[in-house]
């Protein structure tokens, strides 16, 4: 995939189809969208192309009501997916103040008429650009008319009779409802970071943990609590569990951690950048009276993952 972070580095070519969005998350509506597009691409000998923003545009407007936004995939984490979805071109086009007070005429004329070229633009059925967010289907249509290129609008993806959207995913990773998040992205949410050094207790008590490090204060962690993961390592499918949380039992004081403890495996890990995928949740993190408590329920958590592995095969 040609990935692109200046305008000045895509040589124009007029017979392009493409979309632009934020596309947190990409999820089965964001695919459908994608879906689209390579099929159109691939009907008409067009250069398919997606536009990206990056930060996301409410990181940079800090809508007070709005809140601080939560990721559900950062940027390194989109490129991963549009790859893997057969994307051959990617703009991400850095948002900023400028780009904020861009109407949505201007945009289309300098970034997609001028610099890309297209013949064709699809669009999300509730995606909105420019400023105050006058970019919609009547302006791009209107545009259309004017510089020969055709739009189309896509209907909202439904799952189980409910429109698929990053806000409802967001909130249900939030509920512990981890299933019918990844039912709506249609992969396993993930969270990717380096494996670096943490204390070396889960060692000493036969549970050496793997302790990730979360790069990005914006990307969405799962709530505390103990889950049912797997990685790619070496090639190799490995299930694993995961403790996000504080250690209660021993007082380390660590803030917030990501520790992994992979099922099989006796490798040295560290340094390695991990995509760490969450299957289930399973229980709270609890705080136990003592190692032996606690090893207890580490042991019976085992057991039901390798029960799930058993059922997944």
């Amino acid at each position: 995939m040609n990935i692109y972070r200046r305008l000045e580095e895509i040589s124009y070519d007029k017979r392009t189809v493409l979309t632009l969005g934020t596309f947190d998350g990409i999820h089965l509506g964001h695919r459908a969208i994608i879906d689209r597009l390579k099929k159109i691409s691939e009907q008409n000998h067009l250069r398919d192309f997606v536009i990206t923003m990056e930060p996301h545009p409410q990181v940079v407007l800090n809508r007070p009501d709005r809140g601080p936004i939560k990721l559900l995939t950062t940027i390194e984490e989109r490129l991963i997916l549009f790859e893997s979805l057969g994307i051959s071109n990617c703009f991400v086009l850095e948002f900023n103040k400028d780009i904020a007070n861009m109407d949505g005429k201007e945009f289309v004329e300098k970034v997609m008429v001028n610099q890309i070229g297209v013949s064709k633009i699809l669009m999300g059925y509730d995606h909105l650009f420019g400023k105050n967010r006058g970019g919609n289907e009547e302006l791009l249509k209107n545009l259309g008319q004017i510089y020969n290129f055709e739009v189309e609008r896509l209907d909202g993806f439904e799952k189980s009779g409910v429109i698929v959207s990053s806000t409802k995913i967001r909130k249900a990773i939030n509920e512990k409802k981890l299933d019918e998040a990844n039912d709506m992205l249609g992969h396993y949410y993930f969270v990717i970071g380096e494996v670096v050094h943490g204390v070396g207790r889960g060692r000493k008590i036969g549970y050496p943990t793997a302790n990730i490090k979360i790069e990005n204060e914006f990307k969405l962690i799962p709530p505390v609590g103990v889950y049912f993961v797997s990685s790619i390592i070496n090639g190799n499918k490995v299930y694993g569990m995961a403790n996000i949380g504080f250690r209660p039992t021993f007082h380390d004081d660590l803030g917030l951690v990501l520790e992994v403890y992979f099922f099989d495996l006796n490798q040295d890990l560290y340094g390695m950048r991990l995509q760490i995928e969450f299957i289930k949740y399973l229980r709270e993190e609890k705080k136990f009276n003592n190692v032996d408590e606690l090893l207890i329920a580490m042991k019976e958590d085992e057991r039901i993952c390798k029960k799930l592995i058993s059922e997944m095969k």
